[in-house]
């Protein structure tokens, strides 16, 4: 009797374990009126000190968008539902390791942002999140263009990271 207890047991509790893990959070933007479908994702405003970094946050953003499929991307604010709109507040590099030469062999970009995605013709803010922030390191080398171009892939980087954390984070209504 006790062996039919514990195999019942056992196979009570994988069915559980089964089924409760079917549960998971897929953020779907059920929140957001059905009726927004149609967003423009305005140039991101630049408070740094770093030329066309906003160009390459609005294109990550607007890639995360149309990666995301629940909405479709515009080309006039006029045309759309909802705008998305950025600012990158600030953004620091800093060594992060140096070579024996006391020379940065690695730095580290902290970046913050401030985004907001809104209503058009209502100006109903919809979601924000001012401040958020996100770090990348890359490799400095010897060679200026070596070091120009690791920045550049590290800017590219950071903001489809960033894009993709933000995106997740609205359309989880965080």
């Amino acid at each position: 009797m006790a062996g039919k207890t514990s195999t019942v047991t056992i196979l009570l509790i994988f069915i559980f374990i089964t089924v409760a893990c079917g549960y998971s959070l897929k953020p779907g933007g059920e929140y957001i009126d059905k009726d927004i479908q149609n967003v423009f994702v305005d140039v991101f405003a630049n408070k740094t000190s770093e030329a066309n970094i906003e160009n390459t946050f609005r294109t990550a953003f607007i890639d995360q968008f149309i990666q995301g499929k629940r909405f479709r991307i515009v080309d006039s604010q006029d045309r759309a539902d909802a705008l998305f709109k950025g600012s990158i507040d600030n953004l620091s590099s800093a060594p992060l390791s140096y070579k024996t030469t006391n020379l940065a062999a690695e730095e580290r970009f902290t970046l913050t942002l401030s985004l907001t995605f809104e209503q058009r013709v209502n100006k109903k803010i919809i979601w924000s999140y001012p401040g958020i922030s996100s770090i990348q390191d890359y490799l400095v080398s010897t060679d200026p263009a070596v070091t120009q171009t690791n920045k550049q892939n590290a800017f590219v980087k950071l903001s489809n990271d960033t894009a993709e954390r933000a995106y997740r984070l609205m359309m989880s209504g965080f």
